[in-house]
């Protein structure tokens, strides 16, 4: 199966799974992303045990000690993003937060051209690329540029109407939530398609990530569950009915990051704009299911990812012609 089918599928993962956080989400908790994060740990942290096993590098633990700290700037990146996003979503709507907050899909691969033009495999990557491939990404980076752009509008035109009309409960400034995640996201990302690229990369494979990236969490979730435990004088129990919804984005998650992550270490500067569009994925389910009204704007902004993961596709199908 190639790249771009792992990145197609990641992409609708993550997608449901952003559908299901909110849909878990309660605007009155303030400990509702925490609670996220537990699932979400568990949920890594129970896979991550299960492929252990047939880790490529060993899995004594000073092994995992030495590649845990290898891949810090990436799990440290992800975890940070996710958690600021999940209290995002307290306060904004779906197809407000995922758009703004995947803008880090374009930023990572600017990240990611500075380091491989210093580490000199920038000529490697351009021989590789095809023209309909670039095309393709920039449909895809500016429509979620675009849509980004589109929703800060929005926020800043809702200071006229009245505080209960409003989707913005804190207005303008409830977007720093997605702005610090795609601060944080960048980060992780970029450090992904370094750390997986086989030239210049850590040595780690990609069930070595998973692993890694998974017990990471799996302790955030631990340290997540012990401050509500605290916080609340009793224990969180993740499994109560009225947490359903965060165990399905957890597990919708944790599908979408093992396609991710076999699509980053085949062709970072292609996947990771491809995956951060599923927040197109997000803006439409939220259309369809969470009801939010959309904007012709925003309409066009999703046509343009669109036709670009379509270009993507073709050149993929002619490439393997």
């Amino acid at each position: 199966m190639s790249w771009f089918f792992f990145a197609l599928i990641s992409t609708l993962g993550w997608g449901f799974a952003d559908l299901f956080y909110k849909k878990g989400t309660d605007e009155n908790d303030g400990a509702s992303h925490l609670k996220l994060a537990v699932w979400v740990g568990l949920v890594m942290g129970v896979c991550s045990l299960v492929l252990l096993p047939f880790s490529e590098t060993g899995f004594s633990i000073s092994s995992l000690l030495v590649n845990a700290i290898k891949y810090s700037p990436a799990s440290l990146g992800y975890i940070i993003s996710m958690v600021i996003g999940y209290a995002g979503l307290r306060y904004l709507e779906l197809s407000i937060v995922s758009p703004v907050q995947n803008a880090s899909g374009a930023l990572s691969v600017v990240c990611m051209l500075v380091f491989f033009t210093a580490a000199g495999r920038i000529t490697d990557f351009s021989e590789e690329y095809s023209a309909l491939d670039i095309v393709g990404s920039v449909l895809i980076v500016a429509g979620v540029i675009a849509l980004a752009v589109v929703e800060q509008r929005l926020a800043a035109a809702e200071k006229e109407l009245a505080p209960e009309e409003r989707k913005y409960r804190f207005g303008a400034l409830a977007l720093l939530f997605p702005i610090l995640y795609c601060v944080f996201d960048t980060l992780g990302t970029a450090a992904d398609g370094i750390i997986l690229d086989e030239e210049t990369g850590l040595g780690l494979g990609e069930i070595d990530v998973l692993i890694l990236y998974g017990l990471t969490f799996l302790a955030a979730g631990i340290a997540a569950w012990i401050y509500l435990w605290i916080r609340a004088k009793k224990p969180y129990n993740p499994f109560a009915s009225a947490e359903r919804y965060k165990g399905v984005a957890a597990c919708c998650e944790e599908f979408g990051q093992i396609f991710y992550v076999y699509a980053m270490a085949a062709k970072p500067l292609l996947a990771a704009p491809m995956i951060a569009s599923y927040c197109i994925v997000s803006v439409i389910l939220s259309r369809l299911i969470l009801k939010e009204k959309l904007k012709v704007s925003q309409y066009a902004c999703v046509v343009s990812v669109i036709v670009g993961i379509v270009c993507l596709g073709v050149s993929e199908g002619l490439s393997e012609a």
